[in-house]
């Protein structure tokens, strides 16, 4: 027989807690509202630029997603630009991952790899040094840090970095910022996510 189901005094409060849900639900509404505010500064940003992009890629296309679980925590993410076709990507995600941080991060696989490989090393140190990290998982979609997940990217791992890529067919480099960060908690995740655009231009530019 299954075992019954009974919710613990903790849970039964935060059940009735109407003031914990609307609480969610204004933080829900200005998340979403610093996400629109970060599309328009990403589109500005892309203006002008020279990029090594993938074939059929529009920088007017993005994405602005919200879930209930990543991990069993609330998301909201906008992808802009985002290009998934026939196999290549070339998406700049800003991912608001509730009771984690803030990630900005460059996800590329396909027929430019090659290329923004070779432009990570050979602009090594215009990247290193600038709180960005390479993702060591096989996935795209792991959005965990730290040891056995991202390589922090620095001036003295150089080498290091270069074996990781070697063989991957699939490059994310990202930033991770802390919720405490003044920049987010004054609402200002757009200048989070064009600062860490900049950062990642040596990789992706001509």
């Amino acid at each position: 027989m299954s075992q019954p189901i009974v919710l613990t005094d903790a849970e039964t409060a935060l059940l009735g807690d109407a003031q914990f849900f609307r609480q969610k639900a204004a933080i829900t509404t200005k998340v979403r509202t610093m996400l629109e505010t970060t599309r328009g500064a990403l589109q500005q940003e892309l203006m002008g630029l020279s990029l090594i992009v993938p074939p059929h890629f529009d920088p007017r296309i993005h994405q602005l997603v919200k879930g209930e679980h990543l991990e069993d925590y609330p998301y909201q993410y906008l992808d802009c630009p985002k290009h998934f076709s026939e196999g290549n990507t070339f998406t700049f995600r800003t991912l608001v991952w509730w009771g984690h941080y803030v990630v900005c991060a460059i996800l590329v696989e396909g027929v430019e790899l090659r290329q923004y490989k070779q432009q990570l090393l050979g602009r090594f140190h215009q990247v290193a040094g600038r709180g960005l990290e390479l993702s060591l998982a096989p996935s795209l979609w792991e959005w965990k840090r730290g040891e056995g997940y991202t390589f922090p990217i620095t001036h003295d791992r150089k080498a290091q970095i270069a074996a990781i890529v070697a063989e991957r067919s699939l490059m994310k480099v990202s930033r991770c910022v802390s919720f405490e960060d003044v920049s987010v908690r004054n609402g200002q995740l757009s200048h989070v996510a064009c600062e860490t655009l900049r950062a990642l231009l040596p990789i992706i530019s001509r």
